[in-house]
């Protein structure tokens, strides 16, 4: 990227309220999660801290409330608040894992489709249309049911088995374009390899449409992970997960313990609007012919 370049970037993102404040939150989502052992006021997951006694306290400013449990706990007895920072860690893990899986094989498969064309062309991008026409939900909760384990690895490769179909057809839309381009009909005139037009031209220039993906597809997955715990088949029950929260909390909610369903609620929905409105702005900058905002 230009010093020119670089300057208007950083320019367009710091006159752009949404897209800074979802990235201020999102850096403060990351920065709870990473840090999660330290901010956290209890360990949810160590049984020595963890007493059947203090279950269903309501949020510390609730009547019955305390203030060692300040969003209240849940019906083991874990601490609300620390259980969302460690059910964070896992999204944002989850998150990460799919997106370099699924990004490394489909950027792979739709920069070879997108140049050499003909027969791999064909089935890679058949392959990806069957594919693309399930629920990513679905093929992941099947694969997940398939193979009868459950963890952290497992959910990452069940949910990239599909999220790949969107970096590839990205990555060959962009490789088509590009192909045609002087400089890349130069380089073959003079006989630069295969390998080097392809990962010294091609691909640094057609990562840009690659880049949203990523931002989209994090929220995305997010969404998918939390989905696969709330119907019990994504991590087990020793990992923290945002998703199992509610699926506990919802047999809770109507005996008016609303705290285990809103308060992780909240957190999903926050780190996913957060990324959506990077996203969002990405998109506009990255593409020219989408008209930015005033």
């Amino acid at each position: 990227m230009t010093e020119r370049r670089r300057s208007k970037f950083l320019y367009d993102f710091s006159h752009d309220v949404p897209a800074m404040g979802g990235t201020a939150i999102l850096v403060l989502f990351v920065l709870a999660a990473l840090f999660a052992p330290l901010l956290a006021p209890h360990n949810p997951y160590d049984l020595t801290q963890v007493n059947m006694g203090d279950s269903l306290i309501p949020p510390a400013w609730y009547s019955g409330g305390t203030s060692s449990f300040f969003l209240g706990t849940d019906d083991r007895g874990r601490d609300i608040l620390s259980t969302i920072l460690f059910g964070l860690r896992t999204s944002l893990l989850v998150a990460s894992g799919v997106v370099l899986l699924s990004g490394g094989v489909g950027v792979t498969l739709g920069l070879l489709a997108g140049y050499y064309g003909g027969k791999l062309d064909a089935v890679v991008m058949r392959l990806a249309d069957t594919l693309f026409s399930f629920s990513s939900t679905l093929i992941a909760f099947l694969m997940l049911g398939l193979f009868k384990q459950r963890g952290v690895v497992m959910v990452i490769v069940a949910i990239a088995v599909v999220d790949w179909v969107r970096y590839a057809r990205t990555m060959r839309g962009s490789v088509l374009e590009l192909k045609r381009e002087i400089y890349i009909v130069a380089a073959k005139a003079t006989g630069c390899s295969d390998a080097r037009i392809l990962l010294k031209h091609l691909l640094p220039n057609a990562l840009a449409p690659v880049s949203v993906v990523v931002a989209v597809d994090m929220a995305v997955v997010i969404m998918i992970e939390a989905t696969l715990s709330f119907l019990g088949v994504g991590v087990p029950l020793t990992e923290p997960s945002l998703g199992m929260m509610i699926a506990i909390g919802k047999n809770y909610v109507y005996a008016g313990m609303w705290w285990m369903v809103l308060f992780p609620g909240a957190a999903m929905v926050l780190i996913v609007m957060s990324i959506n409105l990077f996203a969002d702005w990405l998109r506009e900058e990255l593409n020219p012919k989408i008209s930015r905002r005033d």
